[in-house]
């Protein structure tokens, strides 16, 4: 059987816009997947639902279909997305009328039963997980487009694999190594250069959307269309096949992939082989993402130029405190950033930035309180006083939390484009999620090679990462490139180094994951993003620049290494 040719187009709420229309002009497609829900745009969704029952899903998809439904009929080519977010069943609605008005004879099936608020008081909107084979069901019986809402990621992609090699829930090896192939697709151009490490060596100025070619065993090659911007390699599917993950075991709602079985190999100029993925029995439980409205939340920042700055900044934070001290902030955060430089030539270069943020759940409190205590400094504080903005009204933030539900929670159906309704059955063969015992290290350097000398460097000279979030915890990739490096990286980057390298997650729990076959270190650090991206406890709330962070820091590295 011919592999099935799988494309993405979005990784994002927000990605490129021309990006569907690239993607079937450019090559050979069978299918293309677009993924627009992050934990961040199932809040945004949700308050737009608040605004307008109607809402609550991607509306710019709408735009694309337009443009592009014509060519993907033309072509014969399929489109699942879960850009119906919380409300596919309206965005469905609204791709059959575009069809209509514009006379293609366009099949549009969803998938429902992901939505769970209802059960969760005084959420925004709690949504669970939901697998591929909804999807499956769609395709199955002829859908040309399938909207889903919340199913994981990797489900755009194992739902039409199953629908077309016909593999059923016990295939769990086969099923396995599409959650791969999914994951490397899931964000778009990351898989092709796109946010990478190393990304001088190739031109990354306009990556091309990635592609998998999937076979009936499960094994897929990475690649994408010819003559498009970007590159893959090993090292480009090695970083995504990091990002947002944890151990060993890579759970979802339809199997369960040992990220610690997967191989990568070179397999020709942007073709990247992935092969003995090994998949296990899903966990009994599915996760439900809620969001929440956390209150309401305001920021300034104060520029602090030339000398003094440490005196500059306690006597700003001074003057603030007592201005807010009738009505204070329930949490009040104050950063100062040291941006400056002495003898600078420049007065950008002379000035450091103290960032305050305010949180509370009385939008007066952040709001007009604090903007008018800071503007009412503008005279009377310290010297050269001046801030990158004024502060405006207290914006509303969210709060993430995941919780886990028996599958039979969820009303998993698939709803037909003919109107029918088909149940899907919640796996009947189920496996606890225990970690996996640590796998054997290489042997340590220097032996057997000679001992050398070593020289004060960065890490990422010999090393790659990525990093993100899931809620309030981050993870780290980080992988060796060669199998000397992978030696002295195993040995060296210790949960100990990781936290005397990020001093950030010293007082936080870091786990680390050896990936032996992926040359890698994962290492997951709780807690370090508060309640969540949308609550935005910290400068980089989605933890994206923190594996760079690491890579800038210096350790003594062997020179045969560098």
């Amino acid at each position: 059987m011919n592999p099935l040719r799988v494309g993405n187009f979005s990784g994002f709420y927000g990605d490129r816009a021309g990006a569907l229309r690239e993607m079937l002009a450019g090559g050979e497609v069978d299918l293309l997947t677009g993924d627009y829900l992050a934990e961040l745009t199932m809040l945004i969704l949700g308050r737009d639902r608040l605004k307008d029952p109607a809402a609550g899903y991607a509306r710019t998809f709408l735009r694309q279909v337009e443009d592009c439904l014509g060519l993907a009929h033309e072509r014969g080519v399929r489109i699942v997305t879960n850009a119906g977010g919380l409300n596919p069943a309206g965005l469905a609605d609204g791709i059959r009328r575009l069809a209509d008005r514009l006379g293609i004879p366009a099949r549009v099936a969803h998938v429902e039963g992901d939505d769970l608020t209802a059960a969760h008081p005084g959420a925004l909107a709690a949504h669970a997980y939901l697998g591929g084979f909804g999807i499956a069901a769609c395709l199955r019986a002829g859908a040309d487009v399938v909207i889903t809402g919340r199913v994981t990621d990797a489900a755009l992609v194992t739902g039409p694999a199953a629908a077309h090699f016909g593999w059923g829930p016990a295939d769990h090896d086969r099923l396995a190594g599409a959650v791969v192939a999914g994951h490397v697709l899931e964000c778009g151009t990351q898989a092709t250069g796109g946010n990478y490490a190393f990304f001088g060596e190739g031109d990354v100025r306009r990556p091309g959307f990635p592609l998998a070619e999937i076979h009936a065993d499960g094994t897929s090659v990475i690649t994408k269309h010819p003559g498009t911007g970007g590159f893959v390699d090993v090292g480009t599917v090695t970083a995504q096949l990091l990002y947002e993950t944890g151990g060993a075991r890579y759970p979802g709602p339809d199997v369960t992939a040992r990220l610690d079985t997967v191989r990568l190999s070179q397999d020709g100029p942007d073709r990247v082989r992935i092969e003995g993925v090994r998949g296990e029995a899903p966990p009994p439980t599915l996760k439900v993402g809620i969001n929440r409205l956390g209150g309401f939340r305001n920021e300034v920042v104060f520029v602090l130029t030339g000398l003094d700055i440490e005196a500059k900044a306690a006597l700003v934070r001074e003057q603030l405190t007592d201005a807010l001290a009738k009505s204070p902030p329930r949490e009040v955060r104050w950063d100062l950033v040291r941006t400056d430089r002495a003898d600078a030539d420049t007065e950008e270069t002379a000035s450091a930035l103290l960032r305050l943020v305010v949180r509370d759940p009385d939008e007066r409190v952040v709001g007009r309180a604090l903007s008018g205590a800071a503007v009412e400094l503008a005279l009377a504080s310290y010297p050269g006083f001046h801030v990158l903005s004024p502060p405006g009204k207290g914006a509303p933030y969210g709060v993430f939390e995941d919780v886990y539900v028996p599958h039979g929670d969820a009303d998993h159906r698939a709803v037909l484009h003919d109107g029918r309704r088909v149940p899907v059955p919640p796996p009947q063969d189920t496996r606890p999620l225990d970690a996996v015992p640590p796998p054997p290290l290489p042997e340590p350097l220097p032996e057997p090679l000679p001992p050398g000398p070593t020289r004060r460097a960065p890490l990422g000279l010999v090393a790659g990462a990525r990093s993100g979030d899931k809620g309030g915890n981050a993870n780290v990739g980080v992988w060796a490139r060669s199998d000397e490096a992978w030696r002295w990286l195993a040995h060296t980057l210790t949960t100990d180094a990781f936290r005397y390298l990020l001093p950030e997650t010293r007082d936080l729990p870091v786990t680390r994951h050896p990936l032996p076959n992926l040359r890698a270190l994962n290492f997951v650090v709780e807690g370090i993003l508060g309640a969540g991206v949308a609550a935005q406890a910290r400068f980089d709330p989605q933890a994206k620049a923190l594996g760079e962070w690491l890579r800038s820091r210096h350790l003594d590295i062997p020179e045969i290494l560098l």
